[in-house]
């Protein structure tokens, strides 16, 4: 295009955004700045700022908010939003997470109480719920199942069996829903009281999905439960067959109960139904460069002091007596059979 508006721009920052190609985006969004033929509007800032959170950089955020303050939009919902959104996924503490002013709304409140299950701040989130009350949106489904989300990872059991009580007993008389008991399975879990999870699971008026099952898994995964967990696989893989985090978690209990043949067989069908599970991306910026990398990846000129670090960070847990859990630390078949180190 030989003239590029700013609907033209934010339209490709968005894009790049919605298929998670964040460098991408911030790079077009840093362009469109140097160009300076238009000015950023609402939706441009607020996809920048998603681009932010997406590469976890607090900087390139901080100045995106900078420039909502310049041109005056620090008003705009659509703004106001996605810094909040921003600031509760890069920063370490709720008091950074805060910006002044915004309009209390199911969606602020999911954002800031999604901040606390981030950082495991259960008091904090308790004050936020305490808000929820005060603003009338207790009844409202998915602020309540953040909420719940919330008490469950940071393990205060009491609370979210008051909170799932209140959803469902209540005068608000929330309908139990998929998610909903997927939180409560998973506390149960955490807290070691599988048989009450799975006592759960199955007195549900519904038939219960992968995210359930897979929950439940893990709880299974985490006490050493093989022959309930091999029970729970066969559910989860009646619903989605393909579902490969499931044979890759089921052969990580084999791992841990030392049956390494049934293992490398768990990996070999993996192998054979063309499933790979997908790598996860870390990014990190230095000096204004932004880099990103996966699991085992030798390629980039950076790369070599990445592992400078990463051997530097290994001494330092040595010296500091930390000892990994490797129950399940096995390798793919195609480098070599399962071991433990």
């Amino acid at each position: 295009m030989h003239e590029r508006d700013v609907v033209a721009w934010t339209t490709m920052i968005a894009g790049y955004t919605s298929c998670n190609r964040h460098t991408s985006a911030w790079t077009l969004f840093s362009e469109m700045l140097r160009e300076d033929t238009d000015d950023p509007n609402a939706y441009t800032l607020s996809s920048a700022l998603k681009a932010c959170k997406g590469m976890k950089s607090l900087p390139c955020g901080s100045l995106v908010h900078g420039l909502a303050v310049k041109h005056g939009m620090g008003g705009s919902v659509y703004v106001d939003n996605a810094l909040l959104d921003m600031y509760a996924t890069c920063c370490v503490t709720m008091d950074d997470a805060c910006v002044e002013g915004i309009e209390p709304s199911s969606f602020s409140f999911s954002i800031v109480v999604r901040a606390c299950t981030s950082i495991s701040s259960c008091t904090h989130g308790k004050q936020i719920h305490g808000a929820v009350y005060k603003h009338g949106l207790d009844s409202n489904v998915p602020v309540m199942n953040y909420i719940l989300d919330m008490y469950c990872r940071c393990s205060s059991l009491c609370e979210a069996s008051h909170c799932f009580h209140d959803m469902t007993q209540r005068d608000y008389k929330i309908a139990p829903n998929q998610e909903i008991y997927g939180c409560v399975v998973d506390l149960l879990g955490r807290g070691g009281r599988v048989e009450k999870a799975y006592e759960l699971i199955e007195s549900t008026l519904f038939k219960p999905d992968e995210s359930v099952w897979a929950a439940f898994l893990g709880a299974c995964k985490a006490h050493r439960l093989l022959g309930l967990g091999k029970l729970v696989v066969r559910r989860v893989l009646d619903l989605r067959p393909n579902m490969t985090g499931i044979y890759l978690m089921l052969s990580n209990m084999y791992a841990a109960d030392g049956k390494w043949g049934d293992c490398a067989k768990m990996r070999k069908l993996m192998s054979g139904m063309g499933n790979k599970k997908e790598a996860g991306r870390s990014w990190v910026k230095v000096r204004d460069q932004v880099y990103s990398f996966v699991v085992g990846d030798k390629v980039g000129s950076h790369m070599e002091c990445v592992y400078e670090v990463l051997e530097t960070l290994v001494q330092h847990m040595k010296t500091a007596r930390y000892i990994p859990d490797v129950d399940c630390l096995i390798h793919d078949l195609e480098d070599g059979p399962c071991y433990r180190s």
